[in-house]
This record gives C-alpha cells, sequence and structure tokens, in this order.
C-alpha cells in the first residue's frame, strides 16, 4: 500500500515539478542529470548499507536494455513528442501505458488473461483521463501531428516492455540494485542524446548559474525529481512491478494525472472545473474495477 501511495502521489506531483524545471533545462538533459545522479547515490547507499557483489555483464545487460526502453524510449520520447502534441492527447495517449501492459502480460508465454472487470476498467479509464483533459486540450489549436503521436504510442509501448523485462531471470535479485543500474544506464544513454541534441551548452550553463531568473526553482524542481520522483518513486515502482500484477502497477498512469491537476489548483493556481471532479471519480471508479477484476482473478 505505501509502494502504491508513492506512485501515486509522488509520480503526480513530478509532473509540476518537471514544468518548472524544463523552463530551466532542456529536457533530455533534465533526465540525464536526474537519473544518473539518482542512479549514483542509490548504487552508493547500497554498496555501503548491503555490499553486494559487483554486477556481471548479463545484469548490466539487462539495465542497458530496461533503461533505454524505460529512460530514452519511454520517458524522453513522450517529452520529446509534447513538443508537437497538445499536452491532452500526451495525456490520454500515455495513459495507453495500461493497456500495453495488460496486453503483454497476456500475450507472453503462460501469460494471464485479463478478466472483464479489467478490461471494463481499463476501457473507463482511458474515458476518465479523455474527460480529465477535456476537449479543448484534445483538440488543440490545430491538427494533431501524427508523428507526434505515433511517439507518445511508441513511448508508452517501450516503458510498458521494460516494465515487463524487469520481472526478467538476468536482474538483479535486490530490486534497489536493479533501480540504481537501470537509473546509471538510462542517465548515459539520454546524456549521449543530449549532447547530439545540442541541450549541453552555455545558454544552458547561464541559465543554471546562481541568480538567474528561475535558476533557484529549477535546482529546487531537479532536486524535487531526483530525491522523490527518482531515489523513492522509480524504486517503489520497481518494486511493485515484482510484487503485484502489472495491471494493477498500471493504474498509476490513470490515477498520476488527477494528481496532478489536483496539485496544479493546490499549488499553480489553476482553476478546478466540475468536469475535473468527474474525471476524477471516474478513474477511481477505473482503478476499483480493475483491482476488482484481479483480486477475482486471483
Amino acid at each position: 500500500m505505501l509502494a502504491f501511495a508513492i506512485v501515486y502521489v509522488v509520480w503526480g506531483s513530478t509532473y509540476l515539478a518537471m514544468r518548472i524545471a524544463v523552463r530551466t533545462v532542456p529536457p533530455f538533459l533534465l533526465g540525464a542529470m536526474r537519473f544518473l545522479v539518482a542512479g549514483a547515490l542509490l548504487g552508493a547507499w547500497v554498496a555501503w548499507r548491503e555490499r553486494p557483489g559487483w554486477p556481471g555483464a548479463r545484469a548490466w545487460g539487462w539495465a542497458t536494455v530496461t533503461g533505454a526502453l524505460l529512460f530514452l524510449g519511454g520517458n524522453a520520447g513522450v517529452a520529446w513528442a509534447g513538443r508537437t502534441v497538445p499536452s491532452g492527447v500526451v495525456a490520454l495517449l500515455a495513459a495507453s501505458l495500461a493497456l500495453w501492459m495488460v496486453l503483454i502480460d497476456w500475450l507472453r508465454p503462460h501469460g494471464r488473461r485479463p478478466s472483464a472487470p479489467t478490461v471494463a476498467g481499463l476501457a473507463l479509464g482511458l474515458a476518465g483521463v479523455g474527460l480529465l483533459v477535456g476537449p479543448a486540450e484534445l483538440a488543440g489549436s490545430g491538427g494533431v501531428d501524427p508523428w507526434g503521436s505515433a511517439f507518445v504510442l511508441a513511448g508508452s509501448f517501450a516503458w510498458a516492455v521494460g516494465s515487463m523485462l524487469t520481472r526478467h531471470p538476468a536482474a538483479p535479485a535486490s530490486p534497489i540494485v536493479g533501480s540504481a543500474m537501470q537509473m546509471v544506464a538510462g542517465g548515459l544513454l539520454l546524456a549521449v542524446v543530449a549532447l547530439l541534441h545540442g541541450d549541453v551548452g552555455g545558454a544552458t550553463a547561464a541559465a543554471l548559474a546562481p541568480g538567474a531568473p528561475g535558476a533557484r526553482a529549477g535546482w529546487a524542481s531537479l532536486a524535487y525529481l531526483i530525491v522523490f520522483g527518482s531515489l523513492i518513486g522509480f524504486t517503489a515502482y520497481i518494486w511493485l512491478m515484482r510484487h503485484a500484477a502489472p495491471s494493477k502497477v498500471a493504474t498509476y498512469a490513470y490515477v498520476n494525472p488527477v494528481v496532478a491537476v489536483l496539485l496544479g489548483w493546490a499549488l499553480g493556481g489553476e482553476g478546478l472545473e466540475p468536469r475535473v471532479l468527474t474525471a476524477s471519480a471516474v478513474i477511481v471508479a477505473a482503478v476499483a474495477l480493475i483491482t476488482v477484476g484481479r483480486t477475482r482473478a486471483a
């Protein structure tokens, strides 16, 4: 229950933190800084506390593949697509993660077929996210970029595949060790992309310099993303993927936007319409259906 609370609430709060951080740091560089620092800190803590043996080539291969799928394909891919796709469409397409995870869990060898309540909950959850973002944000100011939309779907699929691979036999026995390795590998890949994309340069350094407008908020948001979004949130997520049904874990994709909207209203001065409250109730009902469906199946 604590791990679910962390993934629901803490990851929902990272939307606001990322919105503030990207005003100062480009998205790819932000991801590289966030996951490299978090992975290094978590790895150092594990080395001091548990003193595990050095992971072998097989474990690092697993970390590289899953880190690429989760952070480069999933996290950065969706962030990149957000430049040309309305935020409402991004939120709705990213919520398809729940569908991908259930389908992958079903189609894998000896997979589990979703129950009727689970399927109904998935459909209701997508409808709730669509209602949450609203017709205006879904439509945007013009047409929806098909390539950008495809990138969001591909990024959600990559995240789902990477999540399912956290159960692979090559993964380290300790979820914390695995989290640290994935973040380091993913952070290194994001650093390469940031260099190729031109995110590293004098403009970014000047924006992060002490006294620069927005620098303090940018550094504070980055610190929040490292400690709460990655060290605590991602580790809880990886632990959940090993101890709970994927369809249950995937419900965070529906709950996170609700938390983000409520925090935007409470802390960011954004409006809170009756439509948002209705959508939140629909999403809660969807999560309940999925949970009931998995419990009955078990």
